[in-house]
């Protein structure tokens, strides 16, 4: 008795289910607007040299603003007012001596932000412009590197302890260093927070999904899959709202950080992973989160014959002291296959998806990530100036690559087995976050080759596209439960029953 044919009998999707999902979504929507806060907390206002000291020169006092800044501030090729740069003297006549001219100097004494679309931004609070920049950008940098690292190591910990008691960690650990952020009072604690921010925040990317569809049976696994995935749109959309009405970054990171006050207190009615517990030997627990699902399905009855030691005599794999960890994704020679086959599409998959940005099985996959590769294929033979054409074609690349990263995730869910699930999704996860700190870089390319960069992004989805055919299908299989499964052909199942 496999947990799949469990599921079968007590209901694969029912009310137990999609309160799951409920509960999971008040944490999850939080995971986009985290990711993309940057592009509101990180904006850069229009600015310009603070000329205030020309009022201590007695030399404005009649001016109008306008005249102020003609005076002071000198004007770029297209005619707007230098962001960076100033007059050392003011520039009027009957101030310079022949011999005299007003020298142009980097701002001196800060700079005057416009406070049309943004009260406070980190830009604003530590002047981060200008030749400070670079500090600006930098803050997305250190957040993502923090969910680079949080991911093999939540991974680790949700397979060895749990994914409930992980998904807890979580929510706390987001929480503290989310608040810290908000209360810093130096760019370095800032940075520091939002680092630790990234790390908690992965472990809710990476646990939630899979301790969903762990849940799930084998038929219902596709469409709740993606349906559950909608959340990261729902964030996106609330993201949009909220930065539209709040332009204080400090207010805007507790905002978006609020609805894991509401995950925190449903975190009690959330459900350990019946598929761990029993293939970690928790056979007891096990029971009684399978009989509770019954009950809430309105499959009692089934639970008739299944007691605690049928459970255990159906783990047929010895757990006792089994702590597994990242090096088990290499154990084997096909684990090794597998976890190489997914690093390689996972790499490709984000590396396009960020690049072109800035029935779910293997041949899906395949099939999303070469037309994603196509579509970029086609705009390299159409010409700028036919901008319809080459936004139709690009809508469709970003269509197929966001599908292509939709069912990337809930393929390898199924691709691993129960005891390293974890481990593999922060693995690929890893990978997945490495390719988005080089994407960008791509298109540095394009000063040696206007054309590199589209090919190197196409290449790359092409590449990844043809690596899922080396991976076995998924479609209505069986999870598999622990690392011997991976060696066992893959058992097919219909309406709940093995074939």
């Amino acid at each position: 008795m496999k947990f799949d044919n469990i599921l079968s009998e007590i209901g694969g999707v029912g009310k137990f289910q999609i309160k799951l999902i409920l509960i999971q979504v008040l944490s999850r929507i939080t995971l986009p607007c985290h990711f993309l806060l940057n592009n509101f907390m990180a904006g850069v206002p229009s600015h310009h040299c603070n000329i205030s000291t020309l009022d201590n020169l007695n030399v404005s006092s009649n001016l109008t603003w306008e005249q102020k800044l003609a005076i002071g501030i000198p004007t770029e090729m297209d005619g707007t007012l230098s962001s960076c740069l100033m007059f050392s003297k003011p520039r009027l006549p009957r101030l310079l001596n022949s011999s005299e001219e007003s020298s142009v100097v980097h701002c001196q004494n800060g700079w005057v932000y416009s406070k049309r679309y943004f009260k406070s931004t980190l830009a604003t609070e530590w002047d981060l412009v200008c030749s400070r920049k670079g500090m600006n950008k930098a803050t997305a940098t250190i957040f993502f590197i923090g969910v680079m690292l949080g991911a093999p190591l939540f991974g680790y910990l949700s397979d060895r302890f749990g994914r409930r008691r992980l998904l807890l960690v979580s929510y706390l650990t987001t929480m503290t260093f989310a608040v810290l952020s908000a209360l810093s009072t130096s760019y370095v604690m800032f940075v520091i927070m939002r680092f630790f921010t990234g790390m908690s925040i992965s472990g809710i990317s990476i646990i939630s999904i899979v301790l969903n569809i762990e849940w799930l049976g084998v038929e219902q696994r596709t469409l709740f899959g993606v349906i559950f995935s909608l959340d990261w749109t729902l964030g996106n959309a609330i993201l949009v709202g909220i930065a539209r009405m709040i332009n204080e970054w400090r207010l805007l990171i507790l905002v978006v950080t609020s609805p894991l006050i509401l995950a925190l207190v449903a975190w009690r009615w959330l459900p350990e992973s019946g598929r761990w517990l029993m293939a970690n030997g928790k056979v007891d627990d096990a029971h009684y989160y399978i009989n509770q699902c019954a009950e809430m399905n309105n499959r009692s009855k089934c639970m008739a014959n299944i007691t605690p030691r049928m459970l255990l005599e159906s783990v047929d794999t010895d757990t006792d002291d089994n702590k597994y960890t990242f090096v088990d994704l290499f154990k084997t020679a096909n684990m090794r296959k597998l976890a190489i086959c997914s690093g390689i599409v996972w790499f490709g998959v984000a590396f396009t998806y960020y690049g072109i940005t800035l029935n779910i099985s293997g041949p899906a996959q395949a099939g999303t990530s070469l037309s994603t590769g196509l579509f970029l294929f086609i705009n390299l033979f159409v010409s700028k100036d036919k901008w319809v054409i080459r936004t139709i074609v690009g809508v469709l690349g970003k269509a197929v690559s966001e599908a292509s990263f939709t069912i990337i995730f809930f393929y390898t869910i199924e691709l691993y087995p129960t005891v390293i699930r974890q481990n593999g999704v922060g693995y690929t996860s890893f990978v997945a976050r490495l390719a988005v700190s080089i994407s960008p870089l791509i298109m540095l390319l394009e000063d040696l080759w206007p054309l590199l960069p589209p090919m190197t992004y196409c290449g790359m989805a092409v590449l990844s596209g043809l690596v899922v055919l080396l991976l076995p299908e998924t479609q209505n299989t069986r999870m598999p439960e622990f690392i011997e499964d991976i060696d066992k052909p893959r058992e097919k199942l219909s309406r709940g029953k093995t074939i």
